[in-house]
């Protein structure tokens, strides 16, 4: 198993991503790494690690920010290392690669390189959720598609079936469409057509669901175009965020609070762990032809480790090959 690492991805690179590589080889020895970065990803590597065995560095000469448009960017910097991971996918050098860089980048190269399975209109990025049943949601797509239409959105109904089957074990997941309302009649244009689309369409399709239902459980795969998901990721930890720190203003502040917060560290840390997006590492993008993961811009080298596990994961439980199976008869009506 080969998984080709953007060096130059995310926030804290390329120190997070080279020690996150590193912890990989010792936490999972049967996947080897190509790390693709520019001459200051080189000379972190080789201050960290060097000549590790499993590890081969590729030079990239251009490297994509995080604040570049897309495909501009693309057309630019033809030799930028997220571009060059998804080359060697494509040409057979590499199982699976992995970047926290330039989401929309990272997207458009997949797709112009890797290219989608028969049957797939867009690639769409699933984010799994923790639920009050002790499990998580997957919601998708969680960026990926401002703009979508109905069919695409019974696409990616069918593609987060698949992902849930594999990442979370779930042997007949539900499906609902996110809304303002349960109601059959709520909606805008697009969820009212869809809604439509699915029910005759999904027969695992459970009906609309409002978003506190993401965190129930009520089902287990939630779809939406990529603009409502974004907002509801962004919403989430949001409000994650803010609850965490008015939390520890609160008991920095009452001496009593302290020591039941002693009291209560196991449980606290056990719930830290599940909202933790880095526990998964990255999402792949549903719908090609090889496995491409898209890590969180601030991805530490925990969730690089991570990351490529999950595109190990992927890779030998035939990830593509499932998704093109499901989108067999889903091209545009």
């Amino acid at each position: 198993m080969r998984v080709a690492v953007d060096a130059n991805g995310g926030d804290f690179a390329p120190k997070s991503v080279v020690e996150g590589v590193l912890r990989s080889r010792v936490d999972n020895p049967g996947i080897k790494i190509i790390l693709v970065g520019d001459e200051k990803a080189e000379q972190v590597f080789a201050q960290l690690g060097g000549l590790t065995p499993g590890i081969t560095f590729k030079r990239a000469a251009q490297v994509i920010g995080m604040a570049e448009h897309p495909t501009d960017a693309l057309r630019a910097k033809p030799q930028a290392s997220l571009l060059i991971c998804n080359r060697l996918v494509r040409d057979g050098e590499a199982d699976a690669a992995f970047s926290a860089g330039n989401t929309g980048a990272m997207m458009a190269a997949a797709t112009l390189t890797i290219g989608r399975v028969k049957g797939a209109s867009r690639p769409a990025l699933p984010t799994p959720i923790p639920n009050l049943k002790d499990g998580s949601t997957v919601l998708l797509d969680a960026g990926a598609n401002s703009d979508c239409k109905p069919f695409q959105l019974l696409q990616f109904a069918a593609m987060g079936t698949v992902y849930a089957k594999i990442l979370l074990g779930v042997d007949n997941p539900k499906v609902g469409l996110l809304n303002i309302g349960i109601e059959s009649s709520k909606g805008n244009e697009l969820t009212l057509e869809t809604h439509g689309l699915f029910t005759r369409k999904l027969p695992n399709f459970a009906g609309n669901v409002e978003g506190n239902a993401v965190f129930k459980g009520e089902v287990d795969v939630v779809v939406c175009d990529g603009f409502v998901g974004n907002v509801f990721l962004k919403t989430a930890e949001g409000t994650a965020s803010f609850l965490l720190t008015s939390f520890r203003q609160k008991v920095k502040k009452n001496l009593l609070a302290k020591l039941g917060v002693v009291l209560m560290l196991p449980a606290l840390k056990s719930l830290r762990r599940r909202a933790d997006p880095q526990e998964y590492g990255g999402s792949p993008l549903l719908g090609l032809r090889g496995v491409s993961i898209v890590g969180h811009g601030a991805s530490t080298a925990a969730a690089v480790c991570n990351a490529i596990r999950l595109a190990g994961e992927f890779k030998t439980k035939q990830l593509c090959e499932k998704l093109e199976l499901a989108l067999k008869g889903q091209e545009k009506e």
